[in-house]
């Protein structure tokens, strides 16, 4: 059985989003809002035309705030969005999703991840949207709805962006209504880096890791070993690395696909823990 919408009344709208200059008019919402006074509510936002790297960074960067009292805000559109939303399932971490689109099960955008948005709800998030019950998602309707997504949050995280693209309007959004914008840097020979790079040009603080995005939202980091810092493949890599390795003889030893060890090595070497020169991949 599907959870009812109800309109939420302007008084009880979520405190940070009456402080935003334009709040909507009306609010539905199917599911349970979490409270605001004990929750850290981040928007994580990016390309639907992710990269191997950028969803890789998505899901390391939220793994390491299970535990934490962190909401994570997304659209639930297709690529980095849903990305985000199942992360934060996976790390059981609450999510709220804000469709361009009304909450009816029968116009829920994109169809494909209504079932996303189900398993949301039963996770105990919520779906949020300031259009009626059966409106069908239309163009104008994401830019819109971005608003909420960044008004809704103390800070906002960008993964991959084209350098025009409706994630940018969620972080420029977020820096007109006071909020922080994180970014993870990219590749130099990717497009969906572009807008992350023009982020840190702007002043947006550099995400690479759980630990700097935990201090950034203002939580104290306990100190942790390796094994709990880095992944498994990440560890193997570093232990291999003992001696100084070309990329070919690394992948052979880790008997891993090439694309999945290239995307793990651009990561190691943007948190600096591995370098390469002359052709030799080397521990830092």
């Amino acid at each position: 059985m599907h959870q009812p919408i109800h309109l939420v009344s302007k008084e009880n709208f979520p405190p940070l989003l009456q402080e935003i200059t334009d709040p909507p008019e009306q609010l539905y919402m199917r599911g349970v809002f979490p409270d605001p006074r004990s929750h850290t509510f981040l928007t994580v936002v990016g390309s639907r035309k992710f990269t191997p790297y950028g969803k890789q960074a998505c899901e390391k960067l939220l793994s390491g705030l299970r535990g934490y009292p962190i909401i994570i805000v997304s659209g639930l559109a297709l690529g980095m969005d849903a990305i985000a939303h199942r992360a934060a399932l996976e790390s059981e971490l609450l999510t709220i999703a804000v469709p361009g689109s009304g909450l009816d099960p029968s116009v829920l955008y994109p169809s494909t991840n209504r079932g996303l948005a189900e398993t949301i709800l039963q996770k105990g998030g919520a779906l949020l949207s300031e259009f009626p019950n059966v409106f069908h998602a239309t163009p104008y309707a994401f830019p819109q709805r971005n608003r909420i997504m960044a008004g809704l949050s103390h800070a906002v995280l960008v993964i991959e962006a084209e350098e025009r693209s409706g994630t940018l309007i969620t972080s420029r959004l977020a820096t007109e209504y006071n909020r922080d914008v994180f970014t993870v840097p990219g590749s130099i020979f990717s497009s969906t880096s572009r807008g992350p790079h023009m982020l840190l040009r702007l002043g947006a603080t550099p995400i690479t890791t759980s630990a700097e995005l935990l201090l950034a939202l203002g939580f104290s980091v306990q100190e942790k070993t390796s094994d709990e810092i880095y992944s498994p493949e990440e560890n193997s890599i570093l232990q291999i690395l003992s001696f100084p390795k070309t990329r070919d003889d690394l992948i052979c030893e880790l008997a891993l696909p090439v694309q999945q060890v290239n995307s793990i090595l651009t990561v190691m070497e943007l948190k600096g823990l591995v370098t390469e020169q002359g052709g030799m991949l080397r521990k830092v």
